[in-house]
């Protein structure tokens, strides 16, 4: 049985789960206006065994829905032109959830995303933010969440190359986790099917792979 918050995430975020056939396309009017970090995503889609629902925007949901008969790959390569975002691409990801993360030691502490130690990429974020610090206060890793919607937090991870190789991921992903679900919310981990690092920190950390995929569009 699917958890409860993760269903609650999905209904809320695509506007429709579970898919009920191999392809659901479903209009949204969230893929018209700005997400987490303000800018708008014309595409969300999660994919699991059962089937997968794409999001887009209610004025698009016919000319993708033509695209359903094509495979997988050719339905991605015209999936940017059939909502309007030419020059786009779209891409498939691992999506992984976790209702409970590895007892991993903490690594870090939670400070706001305009703390000036931060690197650039995790102030977007907003909110508070996890981190891991050297001795001498500086950074070396850290946690950003997106904040989907009121049931789902989807985190990202970074570590400082000097730091890599100890642990410090795993570990900040498992407590940013255990933090999210005693907020009564489901925390899911997204990465690229090709990046096994990024893998191995989502395995430690407690987020399994069960065969389930992201789909959206990102701006080279």
């Amino acid at each position: 049985m699917l958890d409860k918050r993760l269903y609650h995430h999905l209904a809320s975020w695509l506007g429709q789960w579970p898919a009920g056939r191999a392809l659901y396309v479903v209009g949204s009017e969230r893929r018209t206006r700005p997400g987490w970090d303000g800018r708008v995503n014309p595409v969300v889609g999660i994919g699991a065994p059962g089937g997968a629902v794409l999001s887009v925007p209610p004025s698009r949901v016919e000319a993708v829905r033509a695209l359903a008969a094509f495979p997988v790959g050719d339905l991605l390569a015209k999936l940017p032109a059939a909502v309007g975002y030419d020059g786009w691409h779209a891409y498939r990801a691992v999506f992984r959830y976790s209702l409970a993360p590895a007892p991993l030691p903490e690594a870090g502490e939670w400070v706001s995303a305009d703390d000036p130690v931060l690197p650039p990429w995790l102030r977007p974020f907003g909110g508070q933010v996890l981190i891991a610090r050297d001795a001498d206060g500086g950074y070396l890793a850290g946690v950003g969440i997106k904040r989907h919607d009121r049931y789902g937090r989807e985190l990202a991870v970074g570590t400082e190359p000097a730091a890599r190789g100890q642990g410090l991921a795993r570990r900040l992903v498992a407590q940013a986790a255990r933090r999210v679900l005693d907020e009564g919310l489901v925390p899911t981990y997204v990465h690229d099917v090709q990046n096994a690092a990024s893998a191995r920190v989502a395995e430690a950390a407690g987020f399994a792979d069960r065969g389930w995929k992201a789909y959206g569009l990102f701006e080279e």
